[in-house]
C-alpha cells in the first residue's frame, strides 16, 4: 500500500437528502402503516463516506452537485456540521437535489428505496474542485464521481465500486473497494474470493478490499496474499449507508498509516456500529484512529 499521508481526503460523487421510516412489515397497497421511527438525514455514497472519514479524524472535503433548493441547503449544512469542506460543491439552480424516501423493515432487516436521481456530477475548469484535486492526499469516488477524475494523472485514487461504473477499469487505482458480488459479476460466479481479488490485482489495482456484508471482507495487496477479515457483530436497526461508512473509514485508516488488514478491521467495526441507527450517519462512531489502536489488540 502507499505510505501514510497527511492532507485532505477529497470525496467526489453522490449526495442525497433522505427521509427514512422504520416499520415492522412493508406497507401493503392502499394501507396506512404506523412507523416506529422516522428521520430525515443526509445520504449518498461519497457524501456519507466523507462524514465517516471526518468522524475518524481525517481532514475531508466533498465535491458534487446539488440544487439551490431546501434539500441542497440541508445537505450542505449537514456536511459542514461534520467538519467537511463543501467549497467545491456546485449549486445548480436548473436541477433538483437528489432525494430518497426509504422504508426499513424490522421483520426482514431490509429496506425499500424510492429515489429522485442525483444530478450528473461535473465541474468547470479552474473551479474550486480543480484546486482541491491538485492538492488532495487521496481522492475517493463513487459511481457518479468516477468520470470526473478518470483521466486525471498522478492521483492517489480510492474507488467505491459497489454500484456498476460504466467503462471502469481498476488500472492505476490505489484502493479498489468493490463488493464481492460486483467482482463476481465482473470476473465470474465460479471463482473463489481469493481468485477474484487476484483478477482485480492483475487488472491493475494496487490494493483490493472486497466486502461481503455479514461475511466480512477479503483484502489483498499487489504482491501479497489474500486475507479474510471477519465481520464485526452488529446490533442492526438498519444497514442503510453501512457500505458507504465502510468506504470512508477504510480510506481514513489507510491514509492514517494503518496496514490494509488493520484498516479493514477498523472499517468493519465502524460500519457495524453505524447499523444501530435508522439513517446512515447518526451512529457513526467518533473514534479517531489512535484511540482505535489503543483500544483493540491486533492479531
Amino acid at each position: 500500500m502507499p505510505q501514510s499521508s497527511s492532507g485532505t481526503l477529497l470525496f467526489v460523487g453522490c449526495a442525497t437528502f433522505d427521509s427514512v421510516a422504520l416499520v415492522q412489515e412493508y406497507p401493503a397497497a392502499d394501507s396506512r402503516t404506523v412507523a416506529s421511527d422516522f428521520i430525515t438525514a443526509g445520504g449518498g455514497p461519497a457524501a456519507t463516506a466523507a462524514v465517516a472519514a471526518a468522524r475518524a479524524g481525517a481532514q475531508t472535503a466533498f465535491a458534487g452537485v446539488v440544487g439551490t433548493d431546501e434539500e441542497g441547503d440541508r445537505i450542505i449544512s449537514g456536511l459542514e456540521a461534520e467538519g467537511v469542506d463543501t467549497s467545491a460543491v456546485i449549486r445548480d439552480a436548473n436541477v433538483k437535489t437528489g432525494a430518497s424516501v426509504i422504508v426499513v423493515s424490522r421483520a426482514t432487516e431490509s429496506r425499500a428505496i424510492v429515489t429522485r436521481p442525483v444530478p450528473p456530477v461535473s465541474f468547470p475548469a479552474r473551479s474550486r474542485f480543480q484546486e482541491l484535486l491538485s492538492t488532495a492526499a487521496w481522492v475517493h469516488v463513487d459511481h457518479l464521481g468516477w468520470n470526473s477524475i478518470a483521466n486525471v494523472p498522478n492521483l492517489r485514487i480510492s474507488v467505491d465500486a459497489g454500484n456498476p461504473i460504466s467503462s471502469f477499469s481498476p488500472k492505476g487505482v490505489a484502493l479498489y473497494v468493490p463488493t464481492l458480488e460486483r467482482l463476481r459479476a465482473e470476473y465470474g460466479d465460479d471463482l473463489a474470493p481469493q481468485a477474484l481479488l487476484q483478477k482485480a490485482i492483475d487488472d491493475g489495482a494496487t490494493a483490493v478490499v472486497a466486502t461481503a456484508g455479514s461475511e466480512g471482507a477479503w483484502v489483498m495487496e499487489c504482491g501479497g496474499d489474500p486475507v479474510h477479515v471477519p465481520a464485526t457483530p452488529a446490533d442492526i436497526v438498519s444497514t442503510l449507508g453501512a457500505g458507504d461508512v465502510y468506504h470512508g473509514a477504510i480510506l481514513a485508516a489507510v491514509a492514517g498509516g494503518l496496514s490494509l488488514v488493520e484498516a479493514a478491521r477498523f472499517a468493519g467495526r465502524t460500519a457495524s456500529a453505524s447499523c444501530a441507527g435508522l439513517d446512515g450517519r447518526s451512529k457513526i462512531p467518533r473514534q479517531a484512529l489512535p484511540e482505535f489502536l489503543s483500544a483493540h489488540t491486533t492479531a
